[in-house]
């Protein structure tokens, strides 16, 4: 990983929530890097603070305490201009419920990312990406929960962000359909060279990743490289 660009600089980051003796401490001196073209691993189950600590890297929530650098700038020093276009033009969001609009078609959701709402191939270009190039006029209640997935991750993905957060993308899916959104994120990564990290509490999705780093109690426990990456095909929970 020392040989690629660093996408995201986060360092000793601490963070609590409450007061007194209902203090929880949900980040705990947390450091990582994320590197570009990594598929990239959190690991951790509920409350161990995996959910936290990608909302501070996608800038919808600061530390306590630390700093999370982005192509030089720190997230903690952006006025709110800096900060929204930050979440709007350099991070794409998936998660696990699909935040669709039930009234609009496929490219329409896609479509309503600001960036793109007069680029009609970029929106075309991102659902065939994604393998939804039938589905352009389908709506929500005409799709699976897999399709709709997919759509949403189109969605991320129409302002070219220079890193793609999921947390829980297949939580809300049966196994088949998650496999499905497992090996579409797998793609982007290893076919597009896109940058990609997924939270998730399943442990097994960490072995198609490049890295996983595994948390618990606010504190990250193990950092590990994974050289022989399996296919998103044979991961199974």
């Amino acid at each position: 990983m020392s040989e690629k660009n660093i996408v995201l600089s986060a360092k000793h980051l601490k963070k609590s929530y409450g007061k007194g003796e209902a203090t929880v401490q949900a980040l705990s001196d947390v450091s990582l890097d994320i590197y570009e073209g990594e598929l990239l691993a959190i690991l951790g189950s509920s409350g161990s603070g995996k959910s936290t600590l990608l909302n501070m890297l996608g800038g919808m929530d600061q530390p306590d305490e630390g700093s999370i650098t982005v192509g030089g700038r720190e997230l903690a020093k952006m006025k709110d201009k800096e900060l929204t276009r930050y979440r709007r033009e350099d991070v794409g969001f998936v998660f696990q419920s699909f935040n669709l609009i039930a009234e609009l078609t496929a490219k329409e959701n896609v479509a309503i990312t600001a960036s793109v709402q007069k680029d009609k191939d970029i929106v075309k270009n991102m659902l065939e990406l994604v393998g939804l190039g039938a589905k352009l006029n389908n709506y929500p209640m005409q799709m699976s929960g897999g399709e709709q997935q997919r759509v949403s991750i189109a969605r991320a993905l129409a302002k070219d962000p220079r890193l793609l957060l999921c947390d829980e993308p297949t939580g809300a899916l049966d196994f088949e359909t998650g496999k499905q959104i497992l090996i579409a994120l797998e793609k982007l990564v290893r076919v597009h060279g896109k940058t990609v990290v997924i939270v998730t509490h399943t442990q097994e999705i960490g072995r198609m990743a490049d890295r996983t780093i595994r948390m618990r109690s606010g504190k990250i426990i193990e950092q590990t490289v994974n050289e022989a990456p399996v296919s998103a095909e044979l991961v199974e929970w």
